[in-house]
């Protein structure tokens, strides 16, 4: 296993790794909105919240040697699941011709008061 860090995406706000490369593939830990730069939690607008998400799971992947045509899977949770459509306005910029598989989740509560968090996976064979 190799663990992947990079300044491009928040600090980690508990005991785990920005990524984890095994084998193949890469685990991307689930990023909030938080600006790398910054370390400001991006709450409103919606719209802004989600494209820092999504900068954040790609500096990892980046990090890792991949890019967005390596994602294969995202997972998001949204604390609010009627912005749906405004995710998916968002979501559509980053990922254009190329589609991963993708869940969105309902959730009650996440960290830091976030509106959103993703997690992702990526293959990454040949890139390290």
């Amino acid at each position: 296993m190799k663990y992947i860090t990079t300044d491009e995406a928040p600090k980690p706000v508990g005991p785990y790794s920005q990524g984890v490369i095994a084998g193949d593939y890469l685990f991307v830990s689930g990023q909030i909105p938080i600006n790398p730069l910054t370390g400001e939690l991006i709450r409103e607008p919606f719209e802004k919240a989600a494209e820092q998400a999504i900068k954040n799971i790609i500096s990892v992947v980046r990090a890792a040697g991949g890019d967005v045509e390596n994602i294969v899977k995202v997972t998001v949770y949204i604390n609010d699941i009627s912005r749906f459509a405004e995710f998916n306005n968002v979501y559509s910029k980053f990922f254009t011709d190329h589609k991963p598989a993708r869940a969105v989740v309902e959730v009650s509560s996440l960290p830091k008061g976030a509106p959103l968090e993703m997690e992702a996976i990526a293959y990454i064979k040949g890139k390290n």
